[in-house]
């Protein structure tokens, strides 16, 4: 309407502030500015009785001013659909000066900037692991835990750092941090393990806070494996309760309370599922690695995309992830399950349907990684894309449904005559109903392929390959998508 211009210009015509509401009441219907004010109110109330009384006051007064009783109607459904998202202007112009000032932050002091959003949100371990991904989307380099440097929050360690809080590691509290970071000021930084225990309460700081952060990579700095410091920590605390002991008597120690049964045994480092694993019950996150990093290069190979990079589309997706969270329901159809998914670009969830989740619920394991095939849509909860799951597959059912073909190369250097009876005795245990072998040889005078009969298809489970890639004979195997 030609006199709503003046009021709507500034939002492109669209009604967007409460104080747009008053103004147009006041145009067009003739409202008094107490009357306008009722009628935001109302609108903000959302009660119907007395929207309904509204509508016909806006009415009857825009009718007294020439305006049409349709188009009077059409703009107070304008007016009330308003209601769902307007807001007052002053507000606006407060989150304007916010998103210009932290955005000017996190452009010229990225370390800083992202550092205080992480403190933060630091009892979120979803935002989290969300603002990690985006540092390393910046390229800022995100420093592990440590007993020696980190501080109580997220930190700059320099332009492109940010060091960990020691805060955000679970079960390690406020008072326990507290007491490390004053000593550590007081006395300087801990040599090891015994001197640590020694020089703190084990009230507040107890084996369970100790365990937390070795298990997190707080106490790396030490120089031991994670593995060998988990050996020691009762031979630490029995030294430190010994050292309290002789302190309260008043017997010194020549050696300075250092002796030869403070020392860490060499040992191996635990395999990297455990180390990670540690890390996730500690941070909540998998920190310097991710167990979806030792498949990246077959995943991309058959993913449509990885979670960070999903959209809304008409066709069929295909991802991968390990299971976070799985959340059970019962419809009238039957159980069904909500699992999220991550795979260390981010976090989504997967809506599985009764009809499947029947099929597919041995699958459902916390930290297993899954494939999934499906339709992506925004979650109109969240706002952020979520799959439709029309088929969930572990890793080694996922290669079974999309390989196309098992090649396996060899060399002339590596056949003799009892060659093609090892390489069937191989394949046997997974014969069957699977995927096609192709050979691909190459010799010394000759080179060739050789695509094999149904009778040498194979299941391409995770154990072929591994027998594959510890075989003695030089072979290498590779599943083609």
């Amino acid at each position: 309407h030609p006199q709503l211009e003046p009021i709507l210009k500034s939002t492109y015509g669209v009604i967007l502030y409460q104080e747009q509401v008053m103004q147009i009441a006041q145009v067009l219907a003739g409202y008094t500015l107490g009357g306008a004010d009722l009628l935001r109110r109302a609108m903000g109330k959302k009660k119907p009785e007395e929207m309904a009384k509204q509508r016909s006051i806006f009415v009857a007064g825009a009718e007294s001013r020439g305006v049409a009783a349709d188009t009077a109607m059409y703009i107070f459904d304008l007016m009330e659909k308003f209601a769902g998202y307007g807001f007052n202007k002053s507000h606006s112009a407060a989150y304007a000066l916010i998103a210009v000032q932290t955005a000017w932050l996190k452009t010229h002091y990225p370390a800083e900037f992202m550092a205080a959003v992480l403190s933060s949100d630091m009892d979120n371990t979803d935002k989290v692991v969300t603002l990690i991904n985006e540092c390393r989307d910046m390229s800022l380099n995100i420093l592990s835990p440590d007993i020696n440097r980190c501080e109580y929050h997220f930190a700059a360690f320099d332009s492109s750092t940010v060091s960990y809080g020691l805060q955000a590691i679970k079960g390690v509290g406020q008072g326990a941090i507290e007491v490390i970071i004053e000593e550590r000021k007081k006395g300087g930084v801990f040599q090891g393990l015994f001197d640590f225990c020694r020089r703190l309460d084990s009230r507040r700081v107890n084996r369970r806070v100790i365990e937390s952060l070795i298990r997190s990579g707080a106490m790396d700095c030490f120089g031991a494996t994670r593995a060998a410091l988990m050996t020691v920590v009762t031979n630490a605390l029995q030294a430190a309760d010994q050292h309290s002991r002789d302190r309260r008597v008043g017997q010194d120690d020549m050696f300075g309370g250092t002796t030869t049964t403070d020392r860490v045994p060499d040992l191996p480092e635990h395999p990297e599922s455990e180390l990670l694993m540690g890390e996730k019950d500690t941070l909540g996150l998998y920190l310097t690695g991710h167990p979806i990093d030792a498949y990246t290069n077959e995943l991309t190979r058959f993913v449509t995309s990885n979670l960070a990079g999903l959209k809304p589309t008409d066709k069929e997706a295909i991802v991968a992830g390990l299971i976070v969270t799985i959340r059970m329901m019962n419809t009238r159809r039957g159980r069904m399950a909500i699992v999220t998914l991550d795979d260390r670009s981010a976090r989504i969830e997967a809506v599985i349907y009764s009809d499947l989740f029947s099929k597919c619920r041995e699958t459902l394991v916390k930290d297993r990684l899954v494939v999934i095939r499906g339709q992506v849509a925004l979650d109109d909860v969240t706002g952020l894309c979520a799959v439709t799951a029309e088929d969930v597959w572990d890793l080694d059912a996922a290669r079974s449904h999309l390989a196309k073909q098992l090649i396996i190369s060899i060399s002339g250097k590596d056949v003799n005559n009892g060659f093609v009876h090892d390489l069937q005795a191989l394949l046997d245990p997974f014969s069957g109903d699977g995927t096609p072998v192709t050979i691909e040889y190459c010799g010394a005078d000759a080179a060739g392929t050789l695509r094999m009969g149904k009778r040498w298809r194979v299941r391409p489970t995770s154990e072929l390959l591994t027998r594959f890639a510890d075989c003695e004979f030089g072979v290498t195997i590779e599943v083609c998508y």
